[in-house]
């Protein structure tokens, strides 16, 4: 999305004010709320993306990855969980809401593409900005004046430069879940996709991440098992966390060990996601031990 945005024109005096304010109302309603929208929209729109890049079977890890008609994908994608989400039905163009049919349009990039009917029309824009991990939902009557002359091979036409300014923003810039993948080396991913059994990518995965947040999902994009969370933990010298520490490596999860994590002077771990860190000194070492992790060998390269 565009680096610099124009504060929205959409004010009382404005002639879609009404028309748009009644609109996100009814969004932000069905959305249980702005602080449950602010929660679960960004939410999606990660799932979204990730289901689309599919790391654990591709080895890809970004969007830039896709091919076009993947990337196309997505903003169906969107259309058809932003619908569930909101419990809205389908309507003569993407659903329907207060008895209008409203398009939805999503972006990966800094504008949208308006379909001819969809012009005159209200519609929902959606857009990810990957690189910064920021968000966007707003709203638009797509009136003529507000699009651009020029049209596609498809004569859709996008947003002017003066058009931003009629958009009512109900998320402007809203962290969303950054692609965990994106940062990790190439040869990290496929050292941890190689691994044979569930346990065998686990353990890889913390290796090669120690010292940093592993959300629920991408461990269990890894594992490829249903029953990830109770391999994870120690389960007889077999476990993911087993195998860890008998390496020196200490494997904790963010509900569970928070005192240790901070202990550790280690990054905030979210109550659903597990850090891996290994004791370089002998206070860190008798701290984990106090903490249960009674395995850890004594020769740790301490």
């Amino acid at each position: 999305m565009k680096r610099s945005l124009p504060d929205s024109a959409v004010l009382p005096e404005h002639p879609d004010f009404e028309r748009l304010t009644a609109l996100a109302t009814e969004i932000t309603a069905r959305a249980s709320g702005p602080l449950e929208l602010e929660r679960t929209f960004p939410q999606m729109l990660r799932d979204c993306i990730d289901a689309v890049i599919m790391t654990a079977k591709t080895g890809r890890r970004s969007y830039e990855e896709l091919e076009k008609t993947e990337k196309t994908y997505i903003g169906t994608r969107v259309e058809i969980e932003l619908r569930v989400l909101l419990g809205l039905r389908k309507g003569r163009l993407d659903t329907e809401i207060l008895g209008q049919d409203v398009d939805i349009k999503n972006t990966m990039g800094s504008n949208w593409m308006i379909p001819t009917e969809a012009v005159d029309q209200p519609c929902i824009l959606v857009a990810a900005d990957e690189a910064r991990a920021l968000c966007y939902l707003g709203l638009i009557v797509a009136r003529p004046a507000y699009l651009t002359v020029g049209k596609n091979k498809d004569a859709k036409r996008s947003i002017s430069a003066e058009g931003f300014r009629h958009i009512l923003w109900l998320l402007k810039e809203q962290p969303y879940p950054a692609n965990f993948w994106r940062s990790v080396p190439a040869d990290a991913v496929a050292a941890i996709f190689m691994g044979q059994s569930g346990n065998a990518r686990m353990a890889e995965l913390f290796r090669q991440m120690q010292g940093r947040a592993v959300p629920r999902d991408v461990i269990e994009a890894v594992a490829k098992q249903k029953d990830f969370t109770r391999r994870i933990r120690k389960d007889s010298g077999r476990g993911t966390r087993d195998i860890l520490e008998r390496e020196g490596i200490v494997l904790m999860e963010g509900r569970t060990d928070a005192q240790l994590i901070k202990a550790f002077d280690l990054p905030e771990c979210g109550q659903s996601s597990f850090i891996s860190f290994k004791p370089r000194t002998v206070s860190e070492l008798n701290m984990a031990r106090q903490a249960g992790f009674d395995a850890l060998p004594d020769d740790t390269n301490i």
